[in-house]
């Protein structure tokens, strides 16, 4: 068996106590306790704070301590109440200027971006503004769609998939939708993450009405398939995080809610901490190291959210 020496390149430091700071990777032993210790990352759900209004497919973005969630399908059926989260509590802001569920939502507290959806007219192609104190319409999208992905910001977003299932995306400058290239299986109940010219889209379901765990990556150009999640699985998950370390949140396989997670690396999808309860019809924000999902369904509509927080830890060198 090799030596620690012959893979690093020099022995394991003696330390009095425990290394500061904690770097991920880092190994020494601790003549204190008399053990060997390093550094993982180690991550767990924990329940946030309710909001004020229970529902399913809102548009929402933001990070894990100040995100945002707009519309959604509740009682009655379409929802344009639009809140904010501060990292304990939710607060109701200006309502929506069309009531809807299933859109696509990316941006911030102070400038997000919403578009499509259902609304009672139907499939919507409406894209709606927010400047931190009101919405304002904007143009409308080329191609009507709910329950696809979103990624972005206000001024670059990416709408990708949808109902009914299509493979169209659409690229937003802050005035007008461009048609850019369609991603290699249209689906719908798609989530993805991102930027406008890096993004991952991962899960939903496709043309024949079954969920897949398929997953694609956008490099401002050209979709290209990459590696398939564990778990196929649809009906929306919660997905926040770059392309490169995305996490997907629950979501459905047809029977009920899921609380299973997977993170990607770039490369290949692995599963970690499941959330406290399964969920699905919900939204994401925040990164791989803080994280949240927020709303959807659990037995009923629901207004909890879990926030996702990954540190590094020391802690005994697992020898065996």
């Amino acid at each position: 068996m090799a030596e620690y020496k012959a893979i690093r390149g020099h022995t394991i430091r003696t330390i009095d106590g425990d290394a500061s700071p904690l770097v991920v990777g880092d190994v020494w032993y601790n003549s204190s306790s008399r053990k060997i210790r390093g550094v993982k990352q180690v991550g767990a759900w924990a329940s946030g704070g309710n909001a004020n209004t229970a529902r399913n497919y809102p548009a929402g973005d933001g990070p894990q301590t100040a995100c945002w969630a707009a519309g959604g399908e509740g009682s009655p059926a379409y929802r344009a109440e639009h809140e904010q989260y501060d990292g304990s509590s939710w607060t109701e802001v200006a309502d929506l200027n069309t009531a809807r569920y299933s859109q696509y939502g990316a941006g911030t507290q102070a400038a997000g971006l919403i578009g499509g959806g259902l609304n009672a007219g139907g499939v919507s192609a409406v894209s709606e503004e927010w400047n931190g104190t009101s919405w304002t319409e904007g143009n409308d999208l080329n191609t009507a769609r709910q329950t696809g992905s979103y990624s972005g910001t206000q001024t670059a977003a990416l709408a990708a998939a949808g109902g009914p299932a299509t493979a169209v995306a659409e690229t937003y400058d802050g005035s007008s939708w461009t048609e850019v290239g369609d991603l290699n299986t249209a689906r719908y109940y798609v989530k993805g993450s991102g930027t406008t010219t890096a993004t991952l889209v991962a899960f939903g379901v496709n043309a024949s009405n079954a969920v897949v765990a398929i997953a694609e990556s956008y490099d401002g150009s050209t979709w290209t398939e990459v590696a398939d999640g564990n778990t196929a699985r649809g009906y929306d998950t919660g997905a926040f995080g770059p392309s490169t370390d995305a996490m997907h949140a629950g979501g459905d396989t047809g029977p009920g809610s899921l609380a299973i997670v997977e993170a990607y690396d770039g490369s290949s999808w692995t599963e970690i901490a499941d959330l406290n309860t399964g969920r699905r019809y919900n939204v994401g924000g925040g990164s791989s190291t803080a994280g949240i999902t927020f709303f959807g369904h659990l037995s009923s509509r629901t207004a909890t959210c879990e926030e996702w927080t990954k540190a590094a830890t020391a802690s005994n060198w697992d020898t065996t």
